[in-house]
């Protein structure tokens, strides 16, 4: 049986793709403040300026490509069980041919009713404000707003729970529930933490840094793990 590695992702080793990161230094999300195009208040409010915002980024992503820390993760395959565990809404983890992605916050390329968050549907077009599900209610992005409550959450919790190894890479973990995964790791579980500025603060026990960008950092750390 191959060791268990859990890779918890977040929006920088997206940025290494070209896509924006979540929230720049002016509080800005894509040139956009969070609570117009990211809450369920806002999709109440104006959701045209939801769906156009989302189905930017759809399309955005849609042209991004895959780095090379995301392929190296799958490298890793080799020898350990990977589970990726992300909080981006790309898919540039499955196009780089991980064979486990649990998304934490939503999918970009899936559109779920409004009505019945369990009636989920591919969407890789624009998403429109006339498409409804089959009873007639609006359709939405497949895509976990603030202050609402994060489905798979606890099958993430119960990954970590099991990791031998956990790489933590351009995520600051301080995104709520997120942020609380790290402190469910085995005791002798090894931890690495690759950001080019490394934020140490949320782990509580040992844990090896290396402070660098995702395509670097990542692809260092899995020749270490092959070895």
């Amino acid at each position: 049986m191959k060791p268990i590695c859990v890779v918890l992702t977040g929006a920088g080793i997206s940025a290494e793709s070209g896509l924006p990161t979540f929230r720049a230094e002016d509080g800005l999300w894509a040139g956009h403040k969070i609570e117009e195009v990211c809450t369920p208040e806002a999709l109440r409010r104006n959701p045209q300026k939801v769906l156009d915002f989302y189905n930017m980024r759809r399309r955005n992503a849609a042209a991004a490509k895959p780095n090379a820390a995301h392929l190296a993760l799958v490298e890793l395959e080799q020898a350990y069980d990977v589970k990726v565990i992300t909080q981006n809404v790309d898919d540039l983890h499955e196009r780089a041919g991980s064979q486990f992605v649990l998304h934490l916050h939503g999918e970009l390329n899936k559109a779920r009713s409004s009505f019945d968050p369990d009636y989920i549907v591919p969407c890789y077009q624009d998403l429109l404000i006339t498409d409804r599900d089959p009873q007639g209610h609006p359709m939405r992005p497949h895509i976990v707003f603030f202050g609402e409550n994060v489905p798979m959450l606890d099958q993430a919790i119960d990954l970590v729970s099991i990791a031998d190894v956990v790489l933590v890479i351009g995520t600051s973990l301080q995104v709520y529930p997120a942020n609380g995964l790290i402190h469910q790791t085995k005791a002798n579980a090894k931890i690495y933490l690759i950001d080019p500025n490394p934020n140490t603060g949320f782990i509580q026990r040992h844990v090896t840094v290396i402070a660098k960008k995702a395509t670097e950092g990542v692809v260092e750390v899995v020749k270490q793990l092959l070895k």
